[in-house]
């Protein structure tokens, strides 16, 4: 990252050559790019260039002014992108993964209001095997069903995160349907609380979503929800995400386990289920080079004639050396086994053909 002071001459920022001493912005991004070879997509073997295997590519504006008293004016404008195409990702949008303004101040917390993520996103990411630094993309749990890969933003919504006392932060959000008429169609809340003490981090939240994506305007956005093109899910009602998750440090390991849990009622009639159960460890060989290892084991209920149930089993091994502080190569492996449905893992364009899958991706990732 690098900041960008005194910004008068850049008329998309609104800044003035009397801007105070201590405000700045900052211009930042990732670029994530590598080759990924499947062994069965559709009944057959693929190779593909592919985007975003540990870290969305991405990039944006970070903003901050002091306003006197403790007080600061704050803003994130996040676009994320596609390298092998150049195209504009989460729907096109211009800043599709952020877009949100608020005030912050050291004693009472922060109000944000605009494009955000959830509590569910903002906490128990931390615990999470694809978060864990050298695992990647294609740990996550299938279909994303608890969302922690982050299919849908909450749009409209007001977010108050507290200061940190003691080691506890909590927040809340609530996302606006934006609907005369129709208050409760496609909104959404949520709540969370993150404990870190040391070498010890806890981690819970809950996220509630009233008819999500049922329209394009309103808190979760109907082409920016789970579709068939990525998932099964489909034709929600109701969706709600619940978890909880702890991490240990202990010397140049971390350990961390993750229990999510998501219900999407459907439009027809039943609910679909799935309870996600995750451990995954992290151990740093030098302070360049890090291995991680990472296990799921996810239920599939469901009382819908749409769906079946199912379980699914997914291991996935990974490392990454960096070459500079910015700059770092990777390579990851995952294998899942389903019972009950075909595998498909999370990232990847199509399912595969019978009940497992072989992932396998190696790439570059720079942040600027």
């Amino acid at each position: 990252m690098r900041n960008i002071r005194k910004l008068a001459c850049i008329p998309l920022l609104a800044c003035t050559a009397g801007a105070h001493a201590q405000s700045s912005v900052t211009l930042y991004g990732i670029i994530d790019e590598g080759v990924t070879y499947t062994n069965n997509q559709k009944g057959g073997s693929t190779w593909q260039v592919t985007q975003g295997n540990y870290a969305g590519s991405r990039w944006g504006f970070k903003g901050s002014e002091d306003l006197g008293g403790g007080t600061r004016a704050i803003f994130t404008l996040e676009n994320g992108f596609n390298p092998s195409n150049g195209a504009a990702l989460q729907a096109g949008r211009l800043f599709g993964r952020s877009a949100w303004v608020g005030l912050a101040n050291e004693t009472y917390g922060s109000l944000t209001f605009g494009r955000q993520y959830n509590s569910v996103e903002d906490y128990l990411t931390f615990e999470q095997a694809a978060s864990n630094g050298a695992l990647g993309a294609f740990a996550n749990s299938v279909y994303d069903n608890d969302d922690l890969n982050n299919t849908y933003r909450s749009q409209n919504s007001v977010k108050y995160t507290s200061p940190t006392l003691r080691g506890l932060t909590v927040e809340g959000l609530y996302g606006f349907s934006n609907q005369p008429g129709a208050f409760a169609q496609n909104r959404t809340w949520s709540v969370g609380a993150d404990y870190s003490n040391g070498p010890l981090r806890l981690d819970a939240a809950y996220a509630h979503l009233s008819a999500p994506g049922s329209t394009a305007g309103g808190a979760i956005a109907s082409d920016n929800y789970y579709s068939t093109a990525s998932s099964i899910i489909a034709n929600v009602k109701d969706n709600r995400v619940f978890g909880a998750g702890g991490s240990w440090t202990f010397g140049p390991a971390t350990l961390a386990v993750l229990y999510t849990n998501a219900q999407f009622d459907i439009l027809t009639g039943g609910s679909l289920h799935f309870a996600n159960y995750q451990i995954n460890g992290r151990w740093l060989v030098t302070p360049a080079w890090q291995v991680a290892a990472g296990y799921i084991y996810t239920s599939q209920d469901s009382t819908s004639a749409s769906y079946t149930n199912a379980h699914y089993h997914q291991l996935t091994l990974g490392t990454n050396y960096f070459l500079s502080k910015r700059t770092d190569v990777y390579l990851s492996a995952g294998i899942q086994r389903a019972s009950g449905a075909n595998a498909w893992f999370t990232n990847l364009g199509a399912p595969s053909s019978n009940n497992h899958q072989i992932v396998i991706t190696a790439g570059l990732r720079n942040k600027f």
